[in-house]
């Protein structure tokens, strides 16, 4: 396993931008099937946001971010960005940077397809 890291996590006001950023520390993204995040709001259980695969041009989304959050890479395949725009006080919440070594072919949502996981970063929406 690698070590992951977030950054980015801020207070940002409803209707705000912000974006995140995942590194692996050590390597690069290339190792990885997949790079994932995933997010826990207080009292809730922990959620997918988005994905985007190495050999897969396609990015997926859960339906209460599409057409809010985009989730890219930097050409050097070093990080990952989630950028959040249009920031809602339900977006607060920790959130994790996860990926996948092993080429599970799963469900891009499930938890179990990944096998990094970062420390996670708050992300918090307020006025």
């Amino acid at each position: 396993q690698v070590k992951l890291v977030e950054s980015g996590g801020d207070l940002v006001q409803p209707g705000g931008s912000l974006t995140l950023s995942c590194a692996a520390s050590g390597t690069t993204l290339d190792d990885y099937y997949a790079i994932a995040w995933f997010r826990q709001a207080p009292g809730k259980v922990r959620e997918a946001v988005s994905c985007i695969n190495r050999d897969d041009p396609n990015t997926y989304y859960a339906d209460s971010v599409k057409g809010r959050f985009t989730i890219s890479r930097d050409n050097a395949r070093k990080k990952v960005f989630l950028q959040m725009n249009s920031l809602k006080h339900e977006d607060t919440a920790v959130y994790y940077c996860a990926a996948d070594s092993r080429g599970v072919g799963a469900s891009w949502s499930w938890e179990g397809g990944y096998d990094s996981w970062g420390q996670g970063i708050q992300v918090t929406v307020s006025s």
